[in-house]
């Protein structure tokens, strides 16, 4: 199968450019500039007038519950939204149920995923208080790192022991993705929020319950411990300007991600939006929303992701202690900061390096993330001044709502291309097609 792409706008490696890409066989195998005539030998010639031509987006950070949550979402509903939204890779996380912390769970999912997924795949591996003698037996090749879980958090897969946490920041060869909330903080927090608000809080407190102290005294205990065992450490959807100032020393083993949802939303969201944004750590200040924005910039954030994290609407129901932590996001991940482009928050040209080229980097996955020759042919196309709205009836998440209801965007996702093949085009998800293991290192 050989595939012309012509006439759009490239964007890779920090260069906007008019060309055209040769895809054989399943990945690239020419990048030329401008503008080339077709030749009858092309399978299929994809015209690329008016959009720009990006790598497929990595999202290092999703929660796709299946096995054993699958009432809310699972792999083949969510890999749909994945592909709609321009994501061509995901690594998904391990609390699921059976969580993902032995190896035998670690491959059912794999296997799931081989019958199920319609992109690219990768599973993290669980960190518990007491598995750290099976980081040895994982593949590397296969894994993009350890998920720790340093405060409460959706899944009860809690590490809070010293003697724990020192073992797995000594043991892995791989990178530690880090939940950062201070547990002993947030049930002070929440005890204080009950005795005056009731028993189910506002959301609108919940920032104050998982408050900046959380994060803060979280993330600086891990940063303490990667610098003292020279551990990667990449600490998952940084929320506040103060955890900002752990990562100014621009260490080589210390990265931080922000998310679609905290660079989009800030506490005044709660207002219109309720619980419908209520997630882990929490949606915080607008000065906190926009210190985040600007370290998008100079290298504090590495990496964006979405922390994708489906649930039933019944399940955000009530306030701060009895509605369910989480948002869908996945499907409008790109266009959501596409807008912030407009917007003159980040470049376009950032936006690749932050949502392709960092996350294939940081991980070290291979032949992926880029516009390269001989790279799989992972590829978005996305059209600026198409102006649609969200309703239900195109949201492929299972859980069937999203915060983005109604929103009007400007850019849309046009054709989304997995290892050479068009797994979503305008409108339609090839459910057909199921994607490849990521490989690393």
């Amino acid at each position: 199968m050989k595939t012309l792409i012509q006439g759009g706008t490239l964007v890779n490696e920090g260069h906007s450019f008019e060309g055209s890409i040769i895809v054989e066989d399943g990945r690239i195998s020419q990048i030329l500039q401008g503008h080339i005539s077709p030749e009858a030998s092309f399978d299929e010639v994809i015209d690329a007038s008016g959009c720009f031509v990006l790598p497929g987006i990595i999202d290092d950070h999703v929660h796709f519950r299946e096995p054993g949550l699958t009432e809310k979402a699972d792999i083949d509903t969510e890999s749909r939204a994945a592909a709609a939204g321009g994501v061509t890779t995901y690594f998904d996380m391990p609390n699921t149920v059976p969580q993902t912390t032995t190896i035998e769970a670690l491959e059912e999912k794999q296997a799931l995923a081989r019958e199920k997924s319609h992109v690219n795949y990768a599973f993290f591996f669980g960190a518990t208080n007491s598995n750290t003698d099976l980081f040895a037996q994982l593949d590397i090749h296969r894994v993009p790192g350890i998920k720790l879980f340093m405060g409460s958090s959706t899944g009860n897969m809690l590490v809070d022991r010293r003697d724990a946490l020192e073992r797995i920041f000594s043991s892995s060869s791989m990178p530690i993705m880090t939940h950062c909330e201070d547990t002993a903080i947030i049930n002070r927090n929440m005890a204080e929020a009950k005795l005056k608000y009731g028993d189910d809080p506002k959301v609108t407190h919940h920032p104050e319950i998982r408050s900046e102290e959380a994060c803060y005294e979280s993330t600086r205990l891990a940063v303490e411990l990667a610098l003292k065992y020279g551990a990667r450490l990449h600490v998952a959807h940084l929320t506040t300007a103060k955890e900002l100032e752990l990562f100014t020393s621009h260490s080589s083993l210390l990265t931080c991600e922000a998310t679609v949802s905290h660079l989009y939303f800030c506490d005044r969201d709660y207002n219109a939006l309720g619980t419908r944004i209520k997630c882990n750590p929490a949606i915080k200040t607008q000065r906190d929303r926009d210190a985040l924005r600007e370290a998008l910039n100079d290298g504090r954030i590495t990496v964006i992701g979405t922390d994708h994290a489906p649930h039933l609407l019944s399940q955000k129901e009530g306030g701060c202690a009895r509605a369910a932590s989480g948002m869908p996001m996945i499907q409008f991940s790109l266009v959501t900061m596409l807008e912030l482009v407009d917007q003159g928050v980040l470049t376009i040209e950032r936006l690749v390096e932050l949502m392709c080229h960092n996350p294939a980097r940081l991980f070290e996955v291979r032949q992926r993330g880029f516009l390269r020759e001989g790279y799989q042919a992972d590829i978005v196309l996305v059209r600026p001044d198409a102006g649609w709205t969200v309703t239900k009836d195109v949201i492929q998440s299972k859980c069937g709502w999203s915060p983005m209801e109604n929103h009007m965007y400007l850019w849309r996702v046009e054709r989304t291309i997995c290892n050479g093949h068009t797994v979503y085009n305008q409108g339609r998800v090839d459910t057909s097609y199921i994607g490849q293991p990521v490989a690393f290192r």
